[in-house]
């Protein structure tokens, strides 16, 4: 009923709109008639009082266009209506094939859900007798040499004979990313409208600022917030629960890399930003059914603005990190640099890494299509054992031989002794093959010697999902982002599900959702100053701003890092609907 709803809306919008922009043609039309009428009587007084004959000559060859041009602004305007009669006429026909689309997508529906079930039930039949998985042995005759990274993270590969019988654990990911049971979630939002707009005419004026500090119409967003991106880095999360079972502190290490880099993996069609969130804005996605785990996110600052956010998954692992975003327009692209480290730690072992983000760059503002490019390095570690692992995202170059959006790593352990080479695109697919030998090479750029290994045929970690049906009209968005902000009872009133600007944005309502927007930021201001008036007035300094967040508090962890760290209390309160302490932002 509601999908009959919106598209019913949709097709009125698409008539309305037409219907307006004829209107406005007319108007244009009459403004014409009256102009060139009255440029038409200018010209006949004019030639009456003229009298040589070149002049007479020119006014009527001026005369004689001034008609033209009325006489094909009127077949413009012919042609419109007729344009829109036609629309009105074919109506009734897309609604008909629209209605059986619908009827179409329901029966499918129906059928999902019964797969569900079933599938359901035999996953907890399956639960009640489980087998024991034992690791896999590989005896492989082939071996490939890999050029150790120095400056370059080319890789010359070479095949090699020999006998080698090295057991290699980490299971391919082939069939497991889709193993994970689904319950049934949207797979679609309304197309996003054609709306044009001229970029420079607002982007003149930021070149060198902070974006966050700008207020920008929502035709530059995507209808997502930011502590909604920063939850869809968990769109992966089964790499963390295979992770958790690894028995290998660096075959651990190896899944981890491919978690840190499968979070760009939809970036790459998405130059559209994100929603900037409110001062005390929360989100919070619990896919405990699903995959084990809940997540939490709140703004903790505006300016910066920073988020933290806390992830605990029943699969034996915990995820937080306390990011601030940095972002700077440099005239012809923007770079967007995330402050902060992501913290993970793995429950049986105790094992705790930490890794912070590479830089993201929106290439192409002014002129041609806007692309993104991910570059800098990812440094990994494993603060319990000491193992590491440096990932080097190689900047696009016009004249590079190189894949473009290459990964390269090498997992060391805390002797400094490599185990393992990664390597992939951040919008693709990670591999990992173990080394089982090593040796100097020829020299490399200014002299350096290249350690050369010699590795197993390498494993797939990581692969990306496939886009859905129709992205490219829906912002490009994966299926876990169709998902983030569908409507759900119970949440906060803080959540981003529930920002009015943002849900009018989805609709495609951008005229109003700007409306929305500008009232929340003007209210987001008002709030601010009031707040420190309130510490002018008391003469306290033990709040900046006043202003505490309601779910987490700064610590310093066990790493020396002063972050905000989850202190607990909101599920509790979900689970009793109690939302006293919750303030009213939208």
């Amino acid at each position: 009923t509601n999908t009959h709803s919106e598209d019913r809306t949709l097709t009125q919008g698409v008539l309305k709109t037409l219907a307006s922009k004829l209107d406005d043609l007319s108007t244009c039309n009459e403004l014409i008639g009256k102009h060139g009428a009255a440029l038409q009587r200018s010209l006949s007084e004019l030639e009456d009082l003229r009298g040589s004959t070149d002049s007479t000559d020119k006014v009527k060859a001026v005369n004689e266009r001034a008609t033209l041009f009325r006489i094909t602004s009127n077949a413009m305007i012919n042609a419109c209506r007729d344009f829109v009669d036609v629309a009105e006429s074919h109506s009734r026909r897309w609604q008909k094939a629209l209605q059986h689309e619908r009827e179409q997508r329901h029966h499918l529906e129906e059928t999902i859900e019964q797969l569900a079930k079933q599938h359901n039930s035999l996953e907890r039949a399956w639960r009640e007798n489980p087998t024991s998985y034992t690791g896999e042995t590989l005896s492989n005759d082939e071996a490939e040499f890999f050029d150790a990274m120095e400056d370059s993270p080319a890789f010359i590969t070479v095949t090699a004979t020999g006998n080698i019988d090295l057991s290699f654990s980490l299971q391919d990911t082939l069939g497991a990313n889709h193993m994970q049971l689904r319950r049934t979630r949207r797979s679609r939002i309304p197309d996003k409208p054609n709306y044009s707009l001229n970029l420079w005419s607002i982007m003149k004026n930021c070149i060198g600022k902070d974006l966050s500090k700008i207020p920008m119409p929502v035709n530059f967003n995507e209808p997502l917030s930011m502590l909604q991106r920063l939850t869809e880095d968990l769109e992966y999360s089964e790499l963390l629960d295979r992770a958790a079972r690894c028995d290998s502190s660096l075959e651990q290490m190896c899944l981890v890399a491919a978690f840190s880099v499968s979070s760009y993996s939809t970036t790459v069609h998405r130059t559209a930003k994100p929603f900037n969130p409110l001062l005390g804005e929360t989100y919070e996605l619990d896919r405990l059914d699903e995959y084990g785990y809940r997540s939490i996110c709140e703004q903790v600052s505006h300016h910066p603005p920073a988020a933290a956010h806390h992830v605990t998954s029943q699969r034996g692992w915990t995820l937080w990190q306390h990011i601030t975003i940095d972002s700077k327009f440099r005239g012809k692209y923007i770079s967007v640099v995330p402050l902060g480290n992501i913290h993970l730690q793995f429950h049986s072992s105790g094992n705790h890494y930490v890794w912070s983000k590479v830089t993201s760059t929106v290439h192409n503002i002014i002129v041609g299509k806007l692309w993104i490019d991910q570059s800098g390095d990812i440094d990994i570690v494993n603060t319990t054992t000491k193992d590491t692992c440096r990932l080097k995202f190689s900047p696009y170059s016009y004249f590079s031989r190189e894949v473009p959006r290459k990964v390269t790593g090498v997992v060391e352990d805390r002797e400094g002794t490599a185990h393992y080479i990664l390597s992939g695109t951040w919008d693709d697919k990670i591999e990992s093959a173990k080394i089982v030998d090593s040796s100097q090479g020829c020299g490399g750029s200014e002299g350096k010697q290249k350690t050369v290994y010699q590795t197993l045929p390498p494993k797939l970690l990581w692969k990306k999902y496939p886009l859905p049906e129709n992205a490219e009209n829906m912002h490009f968005f994966s299926s876990l982002a169709l998902t983030l902000n569908e409507p759900e009872e119970g949440v906060a009133p803080t959540d981003s599900r529930l920002r009015p600007d943002q849900r009018l944005m989805e609709a495609g309502l951008w005229d109003e959702a700007n409306s929305q927007k500008q009232r929340l930021e003007e209210r987001q201001r008002l709030e601010r100053k009031r707040r420190l008036q309130h510490i002018s007035s008391s003469c306290s300094e033990l709040y900046f701003a006043g202003y505490q967040p309601l779910w987490f508090e700064k610590r310093t962890d066990e790493t020396g890092d002063n972050i905000f760290i989850y202190k607990g209390g909101y599920w509790e309160a979900k689970e009793r609907q109690d939302w006293s302490q919750c303030p009213q932002i939208f």
